[in-house]
């Protein structure tokens, strides 16, 4: 997929792994300057320094995104060394530890470190961003990471669930707010995606899914995990020129999995 956007800076926090990488690259491919912003300091200026190496341009900045103070400065800098933001992709976000439990036995510090991730880290970024985007003739974009778990509650992520169904309503709301300032506000709800993170999920010592992977993968016709390029495909879409009239969508990209059971019960 090849779109416009030359001149365009873009903001993509998380941006140093898994799909925020993708994205990095997708936007990168089609002219927009990159700023990866990412609490991995070190792999944000590694990711940076291959996209620089590929012909494209890009800066990392070590950051914060539920630190209020840190986004502020992280907005001045940008405005500082590039003159303006275009886009904000706010992809910075953690799930739940590996030993996921009912709501009544769910830790207090599970809960803070994923809302204020989550979820807080997509306002305080917005916040800090916005009025910079609003700075410009032809308005901005942001994209928000939602969940396919933000929009069909699952099991044993209390935290999660409730940050990514957050996500979706904020979106909307900063949709309502904004679009008559020329800011569209989207969102992507990713399902299943095959990261690094998930790979330990999908695969066993063969290669072949594991037996929790293929129970999973039963209940999406595609039959597999997402690829982290087509959840970058898809924020492609949502900033370019040609989704000008698309405000205020949580757009699942899931194989199907919303859509409804492959199974005959």
């Amino acid at each position: 997929m090849k779109v416009d956007l030359n001149e365009q800076v873009a903001i993509v926090t998380g941006g140093a792994h898994g799909i925020g990488r993708a994205i990095v690259q997708a936007l990168s491919d089609n002219g927009a300057h990159i700023v990866i912003v990412d609490i991995d300091g070190e792999a944000g200026e590694k990711a940076a320094n291959q996209i620089i190496e590929g012909g494209g341009a890009c800066m990392s900045l070590a950051g914060d995104v539920s630190d209020a103070e840190q986004m502020e400065a992280v907005a001045e800098q940008v405005m500082d060394r590039l003159g303006r933001i275009n886009i904000l992709i706010n992809n910075a976000g953690i799930n739940t530890r590996s030993d996921r439990v009912p709501i009544h036995q769910y830790s207090i510090e599970d809960w803070n470190r994923i809302v204020q991730v989550d979820l807080t880290g997509v306002f305080v970024t917005s916040r800090a961003v916005i009025p910079e985007l609003l700075k410009n003739p032809d308005g901005g974009r942001i994209v928000n990471t939602s969940s396919i778990a933000g929009l069909v509650p699952l099991r044993l992520q209390t935290a999660y669930i409730a940050a990514k169904a957050g996500v979706a309503n904020l979106t909307k709301s900063m949709a309502i707010e904004l679009g008559s300032e020329g800011v569209l506000v989207n969102a992507v709800a990713p399902g299943s995606t095959l990261t690094r993170g998930t790979e330990a999920l999908f695969y066993g010592p063969n290669g072949a899914y594991t037996e929790n992977a293929a129970s999973l993968l039963s209940h999406i016709p595609l039959g597999r995990p997402g690829k982290v390029e087509e959840i970058a495909h898809t924020v492609l879409f949502l900033v370019s020129p040609e989704a000008s009239y698309i405000n205020g969508v949580v757009l699942p990209v899931d194989g199907g999995w919303t859509a409804g059971y492959v199974r005959d019960w």
